[in-house]
């Protein structure tokens, strides 16, 4: 058991399925008390009621308040997992980046607005964001994602740098492939890259609480994606010319 999740109220977002479900799962197994949280309410009520859990379901920007009353006042630990796989380029429709920016980052910062401050008051709070490994390099075909999971890390990164002094604990996850409906949505481009190494989303779940027993930061559920960021940060333009050859071979491949 991880003492420091035992008796913890945590909040899961998009927790009706994949990584979501399966972080829902593992703070229940661990003692926490926990609010399942997803926009499809019969799915968000199917873990809650798997786990032990309270099932609170509705937009992960709005439940905040109503997680809380449900928890009996106090949140320990937020797990910012929803999040949304836009493909396309810069053409894609202003809707879509719109709409990926929001929930890929927005809603985090919204979450963290409503909880630093109960946070710095008590001086200790858990703040667990789903980001990607996309966030750390980039992903073909998913121009949206890509740009916003970056700014998903970035915030996190912020939040991390700015109050760890005062007791606020921050964790970035960033996995390459899970096996979710997010894998399967992300098409061609996915089954290209992500697919060959894909993890299970108890993979994710495990990689997270070693992170948590570490007091780690990042947290990299295939531990290869430590290489290509270093390979990324020393050298760029060797990486952008490799990642180039990975786009035109996807370019090829839809091309047949």
């Amino acid at each position: 058991m991880v003492e420091a999740v035992q008796d913890a109220s945590v909040v899961v977002t998009g927790a009706g399925g994949g990584i979501g479900a399966a972080l829902a799962r593992r703070f229940a197994a661990e003692g926490a008390r926990v609010v399942v949280n997803d926009l499809d309410a019969g799915r968000a009520k199917a873990v809650a009621d798997e786990i032990g859990g309270i099932a609170v379901p509705g937009d992960a920007s709005a439940i905040i308040s109503e997680a809380r009353e449900a928890l009996g006042g106090t949140v320990d630990v937020y797990c910012a997992n929803a999040g949304l796989a836009s493909g396309g380029s810069e053409a894609a429709d202003e809707s879509v980046w719109a709409l990926a920016w929001d929930v890929n980052v927005m809603a985090h910062v919204r979450a963290a607005h409503e909880l630093i401050p109960d946070w710095l008051e008590r001086g200790s709070g858990r703040f667990v964001s789903t980001v990607s490994a996309a966030g750390l390099l980039t992903m073909i075909g998913a121009a949206p994602y890509s740009v916003t999971k970056h700014g998903a890390y970035a915030f996190a990164e912020w939040l991390s740098l700015t109050y760890r002094h005062r007791g606020v604990k921050v964790h970035a996850i960033c996995p390459q492939g899970v096996r979710t409906d997010m894998l399967t949505a992300s098409g061609s481009a996915g089954e290209l890259v992500l697919q060959p190494t894909a993890i299970e989303p108890q993979d994710v779940a495990d990689a997270l609480f070693k992170g948590i027993e570490e007091d780690r930061f990042l947290i990299l559920p295939h531990p290869e994606v430590a290489e290509y960021y270093q390979a990324r940060a020393a050298e760029p333009d060797r990486w952008l010319r490799g990642m180039n050859r990975l786009q035109r071979q996807w370019e090829e491949a839809t091309a047949r």
